[in-house]
């Protein structure tokens, strides 16, 4: 069991939250301050592209009480692996869209509060870093070419808004109790005062976890995983003027996870802040800087056939990383038609992991050290403009990046020379995206769009420098590796027959070339001990996905249902080292995802049953590992008990089923959570 720590709430997160204003009290209308804690406002234009909204009721009718589960309600938007941040590794929690694969780096630009959210050393989403009751929306637009946003949205852009004061109330709080002796609270606080307000935050949650092996590969080495997780936010917002104000935030976290068997400890730490002073005169603007600093410590065993033992082969002790950045945008007054948004932003990074490997009679004999670090610097201009029944949407923007400083250096502990110690040479070039689309209403209940777009993103610390290893699967890495560039094109229509009902249907065609994936060689760069397989992180020559996307609403008053469906053919294009794998399926890229959800609601009551399936989907490049499909149904039911006090049931994979998360070089199969009942309150003082 991992033991209690001391939790502190820290401080953290802000900008663009939804809902409604908080109007500050004036003496006359002429110096009223009205504060929202917004960045500027959406585009008109954004009419022209697939976007899925979550609001706060779905966010907090949720059964897990987490963000990558409240994330699954849109189809197609998926981890690397199956499992969540309670049992998976942090390193494979990347996230991606549209079939294009993965290779635990997120293909998706996560932004909360306008700020970027990858870890900086490895691109992969600290989801224990985001609890629920802080968010007032989720927007996740599919489709690449994000624009003024930021570049790295390959497959689209998942936007996080916090949420307002008028969507907390001046003091809620839930507790539940859970399967396996787990716990899990929230509590936050409001304070509205003057031309301003701020809202504190904090999060825990912990469990002894379930044992992720399946019981017929399980051996002596196999048991529970358990986890211990926190986080603490604190968002100030002032308004200096009637058309301008400033956004402070603060936020930190800690996550302690074990992978089931002894040597798998993980643990990750973290803390942000940004500034942003946001302008709503006749020249809008926006100015953002922010700086993330992230620790990640991890180890990682060998296991014998018979799994009667497990030896230590890795000790990742250390690896921070810092990621730096800063954007302005102005927006001009151009009429009431035409919108305009342009400005600059840069993003820089830097990292390094320290580890402890080849370990004799379990004594760590060599030490490696691996890091560099990147600076990306971007122009964008991002327009919309509104013609009778027609709106034009164009954003264009153009990057100028560096990788620098790389190096991988390895040596005994005991001295002596350097068994590596490689400098590589800085790179540096430019890459030109955007996006255009064009909506058309022939009449009020159709919407008929078109959308073209080319995104790119640069390969992580992570994939240049730092080979790795998952029991008896070692990867290395690959310090010439290419930046990824995604060409797309969809078209789609959005019915809103009658009040309450929407249908938005969408094909879409990406080719990703240059695609980082994890390629199988019998070539290894390096002998280690118990390795049964080798692969090296290459450039493909691209992956193609095609498909479309279906997304329906039906809310006619309290009686709600929502579905999302998610079918992507997606293949390999390779030659030369990676030859096999032309025409083959990406790895974890399942055919079908769907999403489910029947819900009814008034004041304080709420229940809901949401089913999900995931289709089948391959483990490796190889395609030879088959995950099977799954479908899990989700519970949740929230009873007012008093005015400010509610009794909350939630129920994760209700059925129990079998929701296959991975399988080792030994045909060891991983499965994700299994059923987790939760008992709990919820307080809201009115």
């Amino acid at each position: 069991m991992i033991r209690p720590s001391l939790f502190a709430i820290a401080l953290a997160s802000s900008g663009p939250a939804l809902a409604q204003s908080v109007v500050a009290p004036a003496a006359d209308e002429s110096t009223e301050i009205v504060v929202t804690g917004r960045g500027l406002a959406d585009a008109p234009g954004d009419r022209a592209y697939d976007i899925v909204t979550i609001d706060r009721a779905r966010i907090q009718a949720n059964a897990s009480n987490r963000l990558e589960s409240v994330l699954a309600d849109v189809a197609g938007l998926q981890q690397f692996r199956r499992s969540d941040s309670r049992s998976a590794n942090p390193t494979s929690q990347g996230i991606s869209l549209r079939g294009i694969g993965g290779n635990a780096s997120s293909r998706a630009l996560l932004i909360f509060d306008g700020v970027p959210q990858a870890d900086p050393f490895g691109g992969w989403v600290a989801f224990p870093a985001y609890a629920t009751g802080r968010l007032g929306r989720i927007r996740v637009t599919r489709g690449g070419g994000s624009g003024y946003q930021g570049p790295g949205a390959l497959a689209g852009t998942v936007e996080l808004d916090s949420a307002t004061p008028d969507q907390l109330t001046p003091v809620q709080g839930s507790v539940a109790y859970g399967s396996r002796d787990s716990v899990d609270g929230q509590a936050s606080a409001a304070l509205v005062r003057g031309s301003g307000f701020a809202t504190l935050s904090g999060a825990y949650a912990r469990g002894d976890g379930f044992t992720p092996t399946v019981e017929e590969s399980r051996g002596v080495v196999d048991r529970a995983a358990p986890y211990e997780q926190s986080s603490g936010a604190l968002r100030t917002v002032v308004g200096i003027d009637a058309k301008t104000e400033l956004q402070m935030n603060a936020s930190a976290f800690t996550d302690r996870r074990d992978r089931g068997s002894d040597f798998t400890a993980n643990r990750s730490e973290g803390a942000d802040a940004s500034l942003r002073l946001i302008g709503r005169g006749a020249w809008g603007y926006s100015a953002l800087a922010y700086l993330q600093t992230r620790a990640f410590a991890s180890s990682f065993n060998s296991i014998n056939a018979a799994r009667t033992t497990a030896t230590q082969s890795l000790n990742q002790y250390n690896t921070p990383a810092t990621g730096l950045g800063g954007r302005i945008e102005i927006a001009p007054p151009l009429g009431e038609n035409i919108t305009l948004r342009v400005g600059a932003d840069i993003r820089d990074v830097s990292g390094k992991t320290q580890e402890l490997y080849t370990f004799v009679n379990a004594v760590p004999s060599r030490r490696r050290e691996a890091g560099g670090g990147t600076t990306t610097t971007g122009a964008f201009a991002d327009g919309s403009v509104v013609a009778g029944s027609f709106t034009f949407s164009l954003g264009a923007r153009v990057d100028w990046w560096s990788i620098d400083g790389g190096y991988l250096s390895e040596r005994p502990l005991a001295g002596g020379a350097a068994l590596t110690n490689l400098r590589y040479a800085d790179r540096d070039g430019s890459e030109t995206t955007g996006r255009a689309g064009v909506a058309y209403q022939p009449v009020e209940a159709i919407t008929l769009r078109a959308a073209g777009y080319r995104g790119w993103r640069l390969p992580t610390l992570n994939e240049l420098y730092r080979p790795f290893r998952v029991g008896n699967d070692a990867t290395a890495a690959n310090a010439q590796l290419s930046p990824e560039r995604l060409t797309g094109v969809e078209a789609g229509a959005t019915l809103t027959p009658a009040p309450g009902v929407s249908i938005a249907a969408t094909y879409f065609h990406n080719r990703l070339k240059d695609a980082v994936a994890n390629v199988t060689t019998t070539n290894p760069p390096q002998i280690l001990p118990g390795v049964t397989t080798y692969r090296v992180r290459q450039n493909l020559d691209a992956i193609r996905a095609h498909g479309f996307e279906l997304d329906a609403a039906y809310r006619p008053g309290r009686l709600g249902v929502q579905a999302s469906w998610s079918h992507t053919n997606s293949t390999v294009e390779g030659s030369g080292i990676t030859a096999a794998l032309d025409g083959l399926r990406p790895a974890q890229t399942p055919r079908d995802q769907v999403s489910g959800t029947v819900d009814w609601r008034h004041d304080a009551a709420a229940v809901s049953l949401t089913v999900r399936h995931i289709g089948q989907q391959f483990d490796d490049d190889q395609n030879t590992r088959v995950l099977d499909p799954a479908t899990t149904l989700d519970a949740y039911a929230a009873l007012p008990i008093l005015r400010s006090l509610t009794a909350e049931f939630r129920a994760e994979n209700f059925l129990n089923e079998r929701v296959e998360a991975g399988i080792s070089g030994a045909n060891i199969v991983e499965r994700a959570t299994p059923r987790t009942i939760w008992v709990g309150l919820r307080y809201g003082l009115r």
